[in-house]
């Protein structure tokens, strides 16, 4: 009898440790920033994404209780012809002014295509404020 019960706090317990990690690994969409939000942290390194012919069109910021920074970003190739989009294209602005790249991207884009991705920026304290690329 005694350990029916100790076997069902056991498996109760356990229950709730897991709950809890799904819960924390779940992500949210965070507050919008309007698009007129003006920032103007210092950039002493100079990082800049590299130049390419993508623009940033809008972007949905997500981040879950562990620190994950995920993105969904419509992106833009400008070009006439097709381009691959890559992790250096990017760069998102934290709160603390950190300027960070994508953890991966590799996304062939067709000529004028506009795709939605979503996009993992890896786990940081501070959220992500902007997203941004460096059209000529």
């Amino acid at each position: 009898m005694i350990q029916k019960i100790v076997l069902s706090l056991l498996l109760f317990s356990a229950f709730f440790k897991v709950n809890a990690l799904a819960n924390q690994q779940a992500l949210s969409i965070e507050r919008l920033i309007p698009e007129n939000f003006e920032l103007a942290f210092p950039n002493e390194q100079n990082l800049q994404p590299r130049k390419s012919d993508f623009a940033v069109i809008n972007y949905a910021l997500m981040s879950n209780q562990a620190g994950e920074r995920w993105a969904v970003v419509t992106v833009r190739n400008l070009a006439s012809g097709w381009r691959m989009l890559d992790q250096k294209h990017l760069l998102a602005l934290t709160a603390n002014g950190e300027r960070v790249n994508p953890t991966h991207i590799e996304q062939h884009f067709k000529a004028g295509e506009t795709l939605s991705l979503t996009i993992n920026f890896g786990e940081h304290k501070f959220p992500i404020l902007s997203i941004y690329s460096r059209a000529d």
